[in-house]
């Protein structure tokens, strides 16, 4: 059986790099904990929400690593001197990634209610028109 690929259509040159993005969107394998929203907020803005109760702040880690937005997050326990007669409240670390177009960045990151917002902004390319000169050969 013969994989097909991007490269192998002759009128989508250069988007091999389209490909790799969908085959790392498909491996991210992101479970369901924590609940996010993902809203447009304008023409050229977006806003990610996740549910984070009972982290704090420091507990959070935000990262832009090879075009992909990674909110990791790990509570401290403190729960040595505590004893607890039921525990529905896992103190559990995650992981959530998210794949971002090129042209696409981070603003700023706003904790609220137990809420983390991210900001991101999509920057639009100006349209370039070139004209290429034929030599005589």
């Amino acid at each position: 059986m013969t994989k097909l690929t991007l490269g192998s259509y002759p009128h989508l040159l250069g988007f091999e790099q389209l490909e790799r993005l969908l085959e790392r969107t498909a491996k991210s394998g992101n479970e369901g904990y924590p609940p996010f929203n993902i809203e447009q907020t304008s023409e050229g803005s977006y806003r990610i929400t996740l549910a984070v109760a009972g982290f704090r702040e420091q507990d959070l880690a935000i990262t832009v690593e090879d075009r992909q937005l990674v909110i990791r997050g790990r509570q401290q326990d403190d729960t040595a001197d505590r004893m607890f007669l039921h525990r529905g409240i896992a103190a559990r670390q995650f992981q959530r990634s998210f794949v971002l177009a090129d042209g696409v960045e981070v603003g700023e990151a706003i904790m609220e209610n137990g809420l983390l917002h991210v900001d991101l902004t999509l920057l639009r390319p100006e349209t370039v028109v070139q004209t290429i000169q034929i030599k005589k050969g």
